[in-house]
């Protein structure tokens, strides 16, 4: 019997070494993403500009980044949905609290948004020519929409993501992270409390199929030999100042020093 509708990774030989420097760009569920990343060590930048939620926005905060040059750039999408300032006729990012008749809102067609996604990954490649762009839709519905509003929404965002990884298949590849928690762990003990946003139990699936997608066989090690000892750094003892906590340090401090041997790369 099966308990679980299964839904298809990409299947692409774009793998991620260790230490690969990562661009995290989007919604709120890049920036959950991004910071498990960050815990695993590689060097990411999580919404320099904040959080970023439709097509448009992602470009501009692509338009904006001044950092080192990512070698992984993924897009997560929210929403079609963008403000236009009335007296500018621009989208902008963030209506910083301002009256809302000072804007219109309306929903971007899948056109645009395949517009505006193909600028940002034409940004993207004046950052770095051989950066790899991932493109994701966020799992999170939007209430205030509506759910049938929300649907439309993503179904925007899906058909323009499609349409723009198969118009760059050499360096854009689609993520099904909306699928995974919509079709394959479909399930509300899968949602926080709100049960809007995924859980960290989601998430943490969601990441680990990431990483089956696109780590490397070195990364996989990586990570198998960073595990113990980022749980080690985690610990929090119960009397500091004993001889066992200081063992216990001594020992830890010959794993990182180890470990800093055999992956020069590594920050602690």
């Amino acid at each position: 019997m099966e308990f679980q509708t299964v839904v298809d990774l990409p299947q692409t030989d774009l793998r991620i070494a260790p230490f690969d420097r990562m661009l995290f760009v989007g919604s709120c569920f890049a920036q959950r993403m991004g910071q498990r990343f960050a815990e695993e060590k590689f060097p990411v930048a999580v919404n320099p500009d904040g959080v970023m939620y439709n097509p448009a926005s992602v470009w501009h905060a692509l338009e904006r980044y001044q950092g080192p040059a990512p070698k992984w750039v993924v897009i997560t999408l929210g929403t079609n949905r963008v403000y236009i300032e009335n007296s500018t006729g621009q989208i902008v990012d963030n209506c910083q609290k301002r009256p809302q008749r000072l804007f219109t809102e309306r929903s971007l067609s899948v056109e645009e948004c395949a517009d505006w996604l193909t600028r940002a990954v034409d940004r993207v490649a004046l950052l770095n020519d051989e950066a790899v762009v991932v493109l994701t839709v966020s799992p999170i519905r939007y209430r205030k929409y509506g759910y049938h509003g929300s649907q439309l929404s993503k179904a925007t965002l899906l058909l323009a993501a499609d349409q723009v990884a198969r118009r760059y298949p050499a360096r854009v590849v689609y993520f099904p992270a909306y699928e995974l928690l919509m079709d394959q762990l479909r399930d509300y003990r899968f949602y926080a409390a709100d049960m809007i946003h995924p859980s960290e139990q989601a998430v943490e699936f969601i990441w680990q199929q990431f990483g089956q997608a696109f780590f490397s066989d070195e990364t996989r090690r990586f990570l198998a030999d960073w595990q113990p000892v980022k749980e080690a750094l985690a610990h929090r003892p119960f009397h500091p100042e004993s001889q066992e906590h200081r063992d216990f340090q001594a020992v830890l401090q010959a794993k990182i020093a180890l470990l800093k041997e055999k992956y020069p790369r590594l920050e602690i």
